[in-house]
């Protein structure tokens, strides 16, 4: 059963469009990693998705309605962001209570556990805490509450190293004890990745990819030779990304499609392919031009 279907879907600001047809699906009881750079329009899908905005043109459902102002989608989706805030006058113990009493499958033992053991104190106020503070605090809603759809919006903004991982990991393990759909957004796959089940890579408003991650470790291979040996090499590949790496040397991810023949072309000409981890196709084929940084520094 898919919980989230998109088709064709677009959202525009203006002349400028945030989401430019995007197609694709997301599967009941997944986690789905929407990785992209930065303005690449991830958050904009998710609010999409949770029905918060609405979109230009296309079709969106979410437990087969359309997510915008839909009460079915309300009540049974969690949607988590370093944006959040909660009553000023409010204090984090009273939040947690209120919760239990918002949503339907609030775990408040695991809510309980999670506060602790992050070394809140029951009367610390929200707006009080530092950034990552509060992201921690909002993680510990989102996992809590248990919704049916979960989505975090680059939810360890501000956490440091350790923090970051107690969360991958307090997520995986509850996950396990209660599956449902959770989407979690990032620009940094590799901190992610053993968490996922499948890719949806964004790049300005479209979709690139949208892979399982075990498809995606596989996709693609590397390539380092003499430019105009592998450039002809080459020539009949589906090339990802390549770069010139100076005197003479080229750099090429192609699809992981090569035939045997064309393999062993490669071997014989003294050039060895390398893996290229999902992080590293991500940030390859999301490079907003071929070549890097130091064609800046080059002259005209």
């Amino acid at each position: 059963m898919n919980i989230v279907q998109c088709n064709a879907v677009s959202k525009s600001y203006g002349n400028v469009a945030a989401l430019d047809e995007v197609t694709f699906s997301i599967k009941q009881d997944t986690i789905t990693g929407i990785i992209g750079r930065n303005g690449a329009g991830k958050t904009t899908l998710l609010k999409l998705i949770a029905g918060y905005w609405k979109h230009s043109k296309g079709d969106i459902h979410v437990f087969s309605e359309n997510p915008f102002n839909s009460l079915t989608v309300s009540a049974n989706m969690i949607y988590i962001d370093d944006q959040m805030t909660f009553p000023d006058a409010m204090p984090l113990h009273s939040i947690l209570t209120e919760a239990a009493r918002f949503y339907p499958n609030w775990d408040a033992k695991l809510a309980k556990r999670l506060f602790d053991y992050f070394s809140f104190h029951p009367n610390q106020f929200h707006d009080h805490l530092s950034k990552g503070k509060k992201s921690t605090f909002n993680t510990i809603i989102g996992l809590a509450s248990r919704c049916a759809l979960t989505i975090f919006d680059e939810p360890t903004t501000g956490m440091d190293e350790a923090v970051r991982n107690d969360f991958y990991r307090a997520l995986l393990r509850d996950y396990i004890v209660a599956p449902r759909t959770i989407l979690i957004s990032s620009h940094h796959l590799n901190e992610i990745e053993h968490l996922l089940e499948d890719v949806l890579l964004i790049d300005r408003g479209r979709v690139k990819l949208h892979l399982s991650i075990d498809a995606l470790q596989q996709y693609a291979i590397g390539v380092t030779g003499n430019q105009a040996v592998l450039s002809q090499w080459a020539n009949d590949q589906e090339i990802l990304f390549s770069k010139d790496d100076g005197e003479n040397s080229l750099f090429l991810v192609v699809r992981n499609n090569v035939s045997k023949e064309k393999m062993d072309q490669l071997l014989g000409l003294g050039i060895k392919p390398t893996s290229i981890s999902p992080a590293e196709l991500c940030l390859y084929m999301t490079q907003l031009k071929k070549g890097g940084i130091d064609d800046v520094f080059r002259d005209a």
